[in-house]
């Protein structure tokens, strides 16, 4: 029981962890992800992009670091599906790594641009843009596509065991179900990713994993549910 509990505190923490991360490193990217003059601003401001990059691989190693804490307990409802979990979301963690690296590759673009002059402007400029898009690519499908798939496996467990509240799972999968309907969106040009409509899409799914990590922390896994599942093994 001692050990259900701390690892329930534990994923409570690493999601909270994840979420703060997350947007703290999308708020230190400004510099370098925005505004015409970018390829300038970025090298001014490289240490805030560094540490954004910092706070991103921080995010990777807290959504990795919930799968694997989850796994020993998911697994005992449905071993497939907590397998599934834990893969799915080091891909996610993968597709954040790749746009983390593309951030510090427009960083080293910015101070080249910088040394530079004035001299290929439009080298620059192009290299810029190709580098900005790989970035916006991952940032749709790994805390967008990616998440609203990782969501839906481990709240339907959730659901189906009862080791939380059946009103979280049920948040999490319509969170899940709305933020990867946004991702689709956003590939074919419906709507764009960071917009009015973007954000209530994904509103849903954050408050999921909120509610969740604080449950688990003060409260924990249904014992009884955890009980019930080692006793059908």
């Amino acid at each position: 029981m001692n050990s259900n509990k701390k690892s329930a505190k534990l994923v409570g923490v690493l999601f909270i962890l994840a979420a703060v991360t997350a947007i703290i490193g999308r708020l230190l990217y400004d510099p370098i992800l925005n505004g015409p003059d970018y390829l300038m601003r970025g090298s001014e401001h490289a240490n805030q992009v560094i540490l954004g990059a910092l706070m991103e691989l921080i995010l990777v190693v807290s959504a990795v670091g919930t799968a694997t804490t989850m796994f020993p307990i998911l697994r005992k409802y449905n071993e497939t599906i907590a397998l599934w979990h834990v893969c799915f979301r080091f891909l996610e963690a993968i597709v954040i790594t790749v746009g983390v690296i593309s951030v510090l590759s427009l960083l080293t673009l910015s101070r080249e641009f910088v040394a530079a002059g004035a001299l290929d402007t439009a080298s620059f400029q192009a290299s810029g843009t190709l580098l900005k898009a790989v970035y916006d690519w991952t940032f749709l499908l790994g805390p967008n596509f990616l998440l609203g798939i990782n969501t839906i496996m481990y709240s339907y467990i959730f659901y189906k065991s009862k080791l939380v509240p059946r009103f979280i799972p049920i948040l999490g999968m319509t969170g899940a179900t709305l933020v990867f309907i946004c991702a689709l969106l956003v590939m074919f040009g419906v709507i764009q990713q960071v917009s009015v409509w973007g954000a209530i899409l994904a509103l849903p799914v954050f408050a999921n994993e909120m509610i969740l990590a604080v449950w688990l922390i003060v409260k924990g896994f249904n014992e009884s549910a955890l009980a019930s599942m080692s006793a059908k093994k």
